[in-house]
C-alpha cells in the first residue's frame, strides 16, 4: 500500500504517537491518535480485505459474461442465456441494501471490526459454493435457483463490507489524511477486478476451451478459500476503530442507528446514494458488459478483452489513489465533481473508440473512462464518512453505497445488453451512460462539503 502512494503520504509516518484529534460530535470525547504500526495494519486490512471481497464478487461478474449462460441456462438460446446470466448478476445487488441495513446497524452497535470479519466469511462461503455448484445439465432448474441464492448471499456481504472497511480506514486516520487512508478500501475494487480477470485469463490459457467449460471456470471460485484466509489473518490483527471505542466507552452509541440516520440525515442519504449511481452503472458496463459485447458483437478475442480490462483496472487503481491524495488538499467535493463530468463527457467517445476494434483505441477508451471512475471513487470514503455523525455513520455510509449500487449497477449489464439488442447500435448504451452520469452529477453539485468530524 505504501508503495502505491509514497511513504511520505501515509499518516503513520507523518504524525507522532500520542497526538490527538478532536471531534465536533458533542457527546463524544477526543479520540487518541492510532499507533503508527497499527495504522499500517489498518491500511493493509482495509485494502487486502476489500480486494478479497471484490475478487469474489467480480469473478461472478466475469463468469456471468463468459460461461454462466451455457452452464446454468443451457435450455435457453445463447442470447437469452446471456441475459439470464446478467439478471442473476443483478440479483446480488438486490440484497445489498438489506446488507447495508443489517451490517450498518450492528456495525454501529457492536463495532466495525466484527462486522468486517463476518462479511468476509460470508462472501467466502458463497463464492466457494458457486465453484461447487452442479450445472443445469446435472440438476436441472435447481442449478439456476441455487446460483441466485448464492449471489444473494454475496450481495448481502457486499452491502456491509464497504462501509466497515471505509470507516475503519477513515476513523483511524489523522484529519488531513482521511482521503488517502480512505482510498485503501477503494483500491480493493480495481485490485479485486485485476485478480478476477487475471485468474480467468490464466485459466483460459492453461486449459482447452472444452476443459474451461467443463471445470476450468470453477478454479477462480475455489481459489477464494486461500484469499479469504489471508484476508481474515490481516483483519483479525487490527484494533477496533478509535471512534467506535469512544462511542462505546462514553455510552453514546445509537440504539436504532438506521432510524436515526433517516430522521436526521435523510437529505445526505439521498444525495450520497444518487451521487454513486453513475460510478457503479458505468463501472459495471466496463467490467461486465464489455466482455460480453466485445466477444459476442465485435468478435474480439477473450484474451485481448481480458488484457484491456486489466489495464483499465490498473488505471482505475492509480486514479483512485491520486484523486484521494488530491482530495486531502482541495476537498472531497471538487474532485468528485470533476470525475462526474469526465464520465458524462466520455460516454459517447468511449464506444466510438471501442467499436474500432483497434487495440490502441480500446486501451485509450478504457483508460480515460476508468480515470473518471477513479476521480469519483477515490475521495468517496472520506466524503461519505464526513456526511454522517459517528453514532450512525456505518449505517449511513453503507446504506448510501448499497442503494447507489443497486440503482446504478444492479442491472447495468442487463440494460446495456437489452438496449443494444433493441437498437443494434452502441450509441444507445452511451446515451444510457450519459443519463445516469447527469443524474449523479446533479447530486454531487447539491452535496455540501462535509465538515471535519471524528
Amino acid at each position: 500500500m505504501c508503495a502505491l502512494v509514497g511513504a511520505d503520504q501515509w499518516p503513520a509516518l507523518a504524525f507522532p504517537r500520542g497526538t490527538t484529534r478532536v471531534t465536533s460530535e458533542p457527546n463524544v470525547r477526543a479520540v487518541p491518535q492510532t499507533d503508527p504500526r497499527q495504522l499500517r495494519w489498518v491500511a493493509a486490512a482495509s485494502g487486502v480485505g476489500t480486494t478479497v471481497e471484490w475478487y469474489d464478487y467480480f469473478i461472478f461478474s466475469t463468469a456471468a459474461a463468459l460461461i454462466f449462460g451455457s452452464q446454468f441456462f443451457s435450455s435457453l438460446s445463447p442470447a437469452s442465456g446471456t441475459l439470464a446470466a446478467f439478471a442473476t448478476l443483478g440479483a446480488g445487488f438486490l440484497a445489498r441494501p438489506l446488507g447495508g441495513v443489517l451490517w450498518g446497524h450492528w456495525g454501529d452497535r457492536i463495532g466495525r471490526k466484527r462486522m468486517l470479519v463476518a462479511s468476509l466469511m460470508l462472501m467466502g462461503v458463497a463464492t466457494v459454493g458457486v465453484g461447487l455448484l452442479p450445472t443445469y445439465g446435472q440438476i436441472g432448474v435447481w442449478a439456476p435457483i441455487l446460483l441466485v441464492l448464492l449471489r444473494l448471499l454475496q450481495g448481502l456481504s457486499a452491502g456491509g463490507e464497504w462501509g466497515g472497511a471505509a470507516l475503519m480506514a477513515v476513523e483511524h486516520a489523522p484529519p488531513d489524511k482521511r482521503g488517502v487512508y480512505g482510498s485503501a478500501s477503494q483500491i480493493g475494487v480495481p485490485a479485486g477486478l485485476i485478480l478476477a480477470q487475471g485468474m480467468f485469463f490464466l485459466m483460459s490459457n492453461v486449459v482447452s476451451s472444452a476443459q474451461f467449460a467443463a471445470w476450468g471456470w470453477r478454479i477462480p471460485f475455489l481459489f477464494s478459500i486461500v484469499l479469504v484466509g489471508v484476508g481474515l489473518f490481516v483483519r483479525l490483527k487490527v484494533e477496533e476503530s478509535p471512534v467506535f471505542r469512544a462511542l462505546r466507552d462514553d455510552q453514546a452509541r445509537s440504539q436504532v442507528p438506521v432510524v436515526e440516520v433517516f430522521r436526521e440525515r435523510g437529505r445526505e442519504l439521498f444525495l450520497a446514494s444518487t451521487s454513486f449511481i453513475a460510478n457503479t452503472a458505468i463501472g459495471y458496463v466496463f467490467l461486465a458488459y464489455l466482455l460480453s459485447y466485445g466477444t459476442s458483437v465485435l468478435k474480439l478475442s477473450r484474451n485481448l478483452l481480458l488484457i484491456v480490462i486489466i489495464v483499465g483496472s490498473v488505471s482505475w487503481l492509480i486514479s483512485i489513489v491520486a484523486s484521494a491524495m488530491w482530495s486531502d488538499r482541495v476537498g472531497r467535493k471538487p474532485v468528485y465533481l470533476i470525475g462526474s463530468v469526465v464520465m458524462v463527457v466520455w460516454a459517447v467517445p468511449f464506444f466510438v473508440l471501442f467499436d474500432t476494434k483497434q487495440p490502441i483505441w480500446l486501451l485509450v477508451a478504457v483508460i480515460v473512462l476508468t480515470a473518471g471512475l477513479g476521480l469519483t471513487f477515490g475521495p468517496q470514503s472520506a466524503l461519505f464518512a464526513g456526511m454522517f455523525e459517528p453514532r450512525y455513520r456505518y449505517s449511513g455510509a453503507s446504506i448510501s453505497y448499497a442503494v447507489g449500487a443497486v440503482v446504478g449497477g444492479g442491472f447495468a449489464p442487463l440494460i446495456a445488453t437489452a438496449l443494444y439488442t433493441a437498437t443494434g447500435t452502441s450509441l444507445s448504451v452511451s446515451l444510457y451512460m450519459v443519463v445516469v452520469g447527469l443524474i449523479s452529477l446533479a447530486a454531487v453539485v447539491a452535496i455540501r462539503e462535509p465538515r471535519a468530524t471524528a
